[in-house]
């Protein structure tokens, strides 16, 4: 350890004379290391300091030091791990496979904070006391979340969500056993019908990944708009906006709030409208943007398909006390066409456990809705339509649902 330090040292002093961004300079960083660790080594020989050990451990330990993210790049270079998180310096979490477990990763108070500091330079956020929480997006397209005293109890509480391309269409769920072969049709022929979807699901439910999935069934010829929190969207068409919130800046002004991303969207000649996820009085906005005519898509925390609808229709009313029941449950039945509800199984495995359709008719206050594709005993994921929505959708599009549907 004591190698390593007086190592990393010298390294950050020839970085800071040579001028270099170790960020953005990575080739030049990685043969500035190379060179210093030989010359390390060569003087270790001699015993003038103490020696590294392994020369290509040392390496990669020293330019994650000064290029990464120090002692958490090799959690961030694994594959199989999903998620990280900080409790406290001495209490490193690992998400794999869904289900978490502590590492023997430890780090010192000033260490987290270095840290953060160097993952939020990229991204032009900030953090103080002033603004204790902060959202932002690292390079690769993880998601940080960092929270500070005295907001938590005492220490940072750090939350690393890896942006980990597992699927990127809808046949890719289908080879996770995520999704059946028939459903992924069904959802393919509704997307290209213009359809407007609501996914839904609890945190990890993988509703991110399956609103990206739909998205590459979006026609190429289409203009695609997406609003959200952080960038974290990414769809494989020829032409797409993304657009994302600005937290204020230090006088407490600048703020572009999600309201104001979804009416700028519509400035913007889209053909297809897609909001991250809703969870204010922006779904007051997007619902307005869908009764206009222009399809969406976005996604929204709950249990189960029927909490979403029931969510959707209460969550604009955070816009004011002008804002009433008679006009936003309508407004939903309206708009909103298909619920597809994701789900975490207990062993982490996600999957597609409900397809809801939604009719246009309202009583008592409550939507009709119908069964698409609903998971049976043996937990297969079949149909079952007792209804279908937005037939005159998929008219228009030229598409036949019904053999989509039927029995296999």
């Amino acid at each position: 350890m004591e190698a390593l330090r007086l190592a990393e040292a010298e390294i950050r002093e020839l970085i800071r004379l040579r001028g270099i961004d170790p960020l953005l300079e990575a080739t030049e960083t990685r043969r500035l290391v190379d060179a210093a660790v030989v010359d390390y080594d060569e003087r270790a020989l001699l015993g003038a300091v103490p020696p590294l050990g392994s020369l290509e451990a040392a390496r990669k330990s020293l330019f994650d030091a000064v290029a990464g993210f120090g002692p958490l790049q090799p959690l961030l270079d694994d594959p199989s791990i999903e998620e990280i998180w900080l409790n406290a310096p001495h209490e490193v979490f690992v998400a794999r496979g869904g289900e978490s477990e502590l590492t023997g990763v430890t780090l010192t108070e000033q260490q987290v904070r270095d840290l953060v500091e160097r993952m939020l330079k990229s991204s032009g956020r900030r953090l103080d006391l002033s603004s204790p929480f902060v959202d932002a997006a690292l390079p690769d397209g993880s998601r940080l979340h960092v929270v500070i005293p005295d907001v938590t109890r005492r220490h940072w509480a750090v939350n690393i969500r890896k942006f980990v391309v597992k699927a990127s269409r809808l046949d890719h769920l289908v080879e996770l056993g995520s999704l059946t072969p028939q459903a992924a049709r069904f959802l393919a022929a509704a997307v290209s019908g213009g359809l407007n979807i609501l996914v839904s699901g609890a945190t990890q439910a993988g509703k991110t990944t399956m609103l990206n999935c739909l998205g590459a069934a979006i026609g190429s010829r289409e203009r695609v708009v997406t609003v959200e929190e952080i960038f974290e969207l990414q769809f494989p068409l020829r032409d797409v906006v993304g657009l994302q919130c600005r937290q204020p800046n230090l006088e407490g002004t600048g703020e572009i709030p999600m309201r104001r991303l979804v009416k700028e969207a519509l400035r913007m000649r889209p053909d297809r409208l897609v909001v991250g996820e809703v969870r204010e009085a922006e779904s007051l906005d997007m619902l307005i943007a869908l009764n206009s005519g222009l399809p969406g898509m976005c996604t929204v925390h709950a249990n189960s398909a029927a909490d979403a609808v029931t969510k959707l229709c209460t969550l604009p009313l955070l816009a004011g006390a002008n804002i009433s029941s008679s006009f936003v449950v309508p407004t939903v039945a309206a708009c909103i066409d298909l619920v597809v509800h994701c789900s975490r199984h207990a062993n982490g495995r996600r999957q597609v456990t409900e397809i809801l359709a939604l009719g246009q008719r309202v009583e008592n206050g409550i939507i009709e809705t119908s069964s698409v594709f609903a998971v049976d005993g043996d937990g297969m994921l079949r149909a079952s339509p007792t209804g279908l929505p937005a037939l005159e959708k998929f008219e228009r599009a030229g598409i036949d649902v019904f053999p989509l549907l039927a029995s296999a």
